[in-house]
């Protein structure tokens, strides 16, 4: 089976119109062209399809479209949209059952959410031809993830999501583990990411593909399985907001499940979506990434992990944990704290976010 997997999908107050009328050439340019060779187009939509204002408390921005945008989604023939990640309850249960009835009306199925936690957590099946793709849909815990008592996303939890991985192998002949999460901007895997990808690996996945950092990361394959740490965006037009450079580009993945092939597609950001990046620009997307890759093989990727930590953009120094600046003996209890798990255990008991009490009315 061939897969075209893309990344972060937001129509915005740029991209809405052309979205509404169906206008693919100018969101996607050539994109459009390469859709066409797929069996299957898989992408990440993040942000409710609704006409709601009841944005739920967070941090951080409330993303919608209307509904109407779906017009543009289903034209371009995506097949198959991955719901878990960090803003499509941005609007709460409206704006999910909104995003749901819009893709349902449009006759395109999507994976990553459910009524409650444990019916989240349920795999997805691609069957064609007698050959059946899985893929397991998770997304690290912001302020989207479903409750034992409230629909949401899927959210990774250390065990329960390799169960998934375990049992959903069982049942297909290639599986993918779709996870959002990552540190937004950040072309390098934590030690924990990378561990993790590995592990998702040992438990029987053949491709983890990492999405939510907004750049283009690094790859590997590990153990015969490919492992992505970051695509980038895919159509995402933010105006008003100061994006970073590595915002603008990003790869579609070209997977073959039957020869297990990957290629990677590199695109860059319009005026109104994106483009396949051709030419020198092309190129010079890809030949950054292989180094990346590069420094994945020798190690060096912990530098570039730390380095990014480290630079002023990140500020996790600011005056949230300056207490733990203040001494020494502070300094590290505070480092103490967050680094064993018991006590890491009791914050979590004891400073719930909102996320644990945002639309348990509805």
């Amino acid at each position: 089976m061939k897969l075209l997997l893309a990344a972060d999908l937001v129509p915005t107050s740029v991209t809405e119109k052309y979205f509404e009328e169906g206008d693919i050439r100018t969101l996607f340019g050539d994109v459009c062209d390469v859709a066409k060779e797929a069996d299957r187009f898989i992408v990440n939509l993040e942000c409710a399809l609704t006409h709601s204002d009841g944005a739920i408390k967070k941090f951080g921005p409330n993303i919608k479209c209307t509904p109407e945008c779906i017009n543009g989604i289903k034209k371009l023939g995506i097949t198959d949209v991955c719901l878990s990640n960090n803003h499509v309850f941005d609007f709460g249960v409206k704006g999910l059952r909104d995003t749901m009835a819009a893709l349902d009306g449009a006759g395109i199925p999507y994976t990553g959410i459910g009524e409650n936690d444990t019916d989240s957590r349920k795999p997805y099946y691609i069957n064609k031809d007698g050959k059946i793709v899985g893929i397991v849909n998770v997304s690290e815990h912001e302020y989207t993830y479903a409750l034992p008592n409230r629909i949401g996303v899927n959210p990774y939890d250390p065990y329960l999501t390799m169960q998934d991985i375990r049992e959903a192998r069982k049942n297909c002949d290639y599986l993918i583990v779709i996870y959002h999460g990552g540190k937004e901007y950040c072309r390098y895997p934590s030690p924990r990411l990378y561990n993790l990808a590995h592990e998702m690996v040992h438990q029987g996945a053949d491709a983890v593909i990492c999405q939510h950092s907004h750049c283009i990361g690094c790859y590997e394959k590990y153990e015969g399985a490919h492992i992505v740490y970051g695509q980038g965006n895919f159509n995402f037009v933010f105006a008003g907001y100061d994006c970073p450079e590595c915002w603008y580009t990003a790869l579609l993945i070209d997977l073959d499940t039957e020869t297990n092939n990957i290629k990677f597609i590199p695109l860059i950001a319009t005026e109104t979506g994106c483009d396949v990046a051709h030419g020198d620009i092309g190129g010079t997307i890809l030949a950054e990434f292989e180094s990346r890759n590069a420094q994945l093989l020798d190690g060096s990727w912990r530098d570039g992990w730390h380095s990014f930590c480290t630079s002023p953009e990140m500020s996790y120094y600011h005056d949230r944990v300056k207490a733990a600046g203040t001494t020494e003996e502070n300094t590290h209890w505070f480092a103490h704290y967050l680094d064993c798990e018991a006590h890491t255990d009791v914050w979590r008991e004891l400073y719930k976010t909102w996320n644990h009490t945002n639309e348990l009315d509805k």
